[in-house]
């Protein structure tokens, strides 16, 4: 079996836009699974986070698109309103040859208006949470009568939040006559009957995680009591410098706690948790991911579909009660041929967790004694943190008020930071996102206040927007 994507019988058009975004060798996943979508098949696919699978349904469905119909052909249920943005970036991308395309997320936190006025206007594929789709289909806003293909992403996690019954009505009105696919990172029992009673000769494709990817990580173990943990905490961030750290807790309420006490030792910190609203979901988020927020608290569902470049460090405050989430965890760094940092705190009471850990992986983690770091003497607030634990984030993040709805481009933004009225140089100006109506920019701190006034007073395109300064 070929693993080039240009051995796949795809369209001209899909295999010049998977070259112009540097797309060469098919993943496992997508090398087993992509020639069977192609073909008609439902399948039920199992392989690890980040390996690939939005693509590897992404391109037979943007493939199967009727474009000179607008109807709903496509339905993608996702755990998470992130992991459903996120699969919507990539399926826009995968589909920027086909012009007229709309994708559009169908996910809490948003207003319904907008989101029903979109699909009276017209849809290819929408993309959403069980519980917001399931929403627009009772109120009759939404259409199924046309889906041609309904994939569950994530639907293990799915499982776990609770939503068995949204889903089970949302496979209930699509048509028969349909392809069905699910991807999940692990096989419960719930899946598999799922599978039977909604898939049709279900191939069942699974991919083992490779086993080189864990040993480029390397992974330490503290060993301390529940109450030292926030100190231990803090003397890792001030022990392993990092530019950007993942911290994950199993609880909203202590992320809250860690956001808090982080925050005020002077620590450049944001939490994520499920009881976010959108708004602030998609700041946070951008934040982090550009470099003005440098430590980021999460609970493994809100951090779901998170995929941050270049995280050096991965702490686990608290151990998860799997070890694939672990090990989905950690995946999360040491990526593009770098060496990973995942630091774990366990009590002397969790070390059979360890055990499950290191046999479930094969791999070795490395039990450094808290003595052995470097000495915090932070109270909870510090009046005066340490300057090596609190060194401020050398990005801020500048909000613009006008996104891809006002045909506002990456490039229209950097024309203005570094033309005659701008006077930025590129060095100074960061990752730049395009949310649908709004934008996203991270700016050197040193010139934040500048940019924010010049393209106050300025224009974009022609066009006055508000710009505000993200704390």
């Amino acid at each position: 079996m070929s693993t080039a994507f240009a051995s796949l019988p795809l369209s001209p058009a899909l295999l010049e836009v998977v070259a112009e975004l540097g797309f060469k060798e098919l993943t496992p996943i997508q090398a087993e699974s992509i020639p069977l979508l192609l073909a008609g098949k439902d399948v039920l696919g199992q392989s690890r986070t980040g390996s690939g699978k939005t693509a590897a349904f992404g391109l037979p469905i943007l493939q199967d698109i009727r474009m000179e119909r607008r109807d709903l052909q496509a339905l993608v249920l996702c755990p998470t309103r992130e992991l459903s943005a996120q699969v919507a970036r990539e399926l826009r991308k995968l589909g920027r040859r086909h012009p007229g395309l709309q994708v559009l997320v169908l996910a809490g936190g948003e207003p319904l208006r907008p989101q029903a006025s979109a699909l009276e206007k017209g849809v290819h594929i929408a993309v959403g949470t069980p519980g917001r789709v399931l929403d627009h289909l009772r109120r009759d806003i939404l259409r199924l009568d046309q889906v041609r293909t309904l994939v569950l992403d994530e639907a293990d996690r799915m499982l776990e939040m609770g939503f068995q019954e949204h889903m089970e009505e949302i496979l209930a009105a699509v048509p028969e006559q349909r392809q069905t696919v699910f991807f999940s990172a692990t096989y419960p029992v719930t899946i598999e009957a799922l599978s039977r009673k909604y898939q049709n000769d279900a191939v069942r494709v699974e991919i083992e995680s490779e086993p080189e990817e864990i040993p480029s990580i390397r992974q330490l173990l503290i060993t301390t009591e529940q109450e030292d943990k926030p100190r231990a905490l803090r003397a890792v961030l001030l022990h392993h410098p990092h530019e950007s750290a993942l911290v994950f807790a199993n609880l909203k309420t202590t992320v809250a706690q860690l956001d808090k006490s982080l925050s005020a030792a002077g620590v450049s910190c944001a939490s994520l948790h499920g009881d976010l609203e959108q708004y602030d979901r998609d700041r946070v988020l951008a934040k982090f991911r550009n470099g003005s927020t440098r430590v980021l608290v999460a609970t493994d569902v809100a951090a779901r579909g998170l995929d941050v470049a270049d995280l050096d460090l991965v702490v686990n405050y608290d151990l998860p009660g799997q070890p694939e989430i672990y090990v989905h965890r950690i995946g999360r760094t040491g990526r593009a041929g770098k060496t990973g940092l995942a630091i774990s705190l366990a009590t002397p009471r969790e070390q059979p967790k360890i055990k499950a850990i290191q046999e479930a992986t094969g791999a070795t983690i490395e039990r450094v004694s808290l003595a052995s770091l470097t000495p915090v003497e932070l109270p909870e607030e510090a009046e005066k943190p340490a300057p090596t634990l609190a060194r401020d984030a050398k990005m801020q993040t500048l909000r613009i008020s006008g996104g891809r709805k006002q045909k506002m481009r990456p490039g229209d933004i950097l024309g203005a930071l570094t033309g005659e009225a701008g006077g930025l140089s590129g060095s100074q100006i960061g990752k730049i996102e395009i949310h649908d109506n709004f934008s996203y920019v991270a700016i050197d701190t040193s010139v934040s206040e500048a940019a924010k006034k010049s393209l106050s007073s300025g224009r974009i395109k022609g066009k006055k927007f508000i710009v505000t300064l993200e704390k």
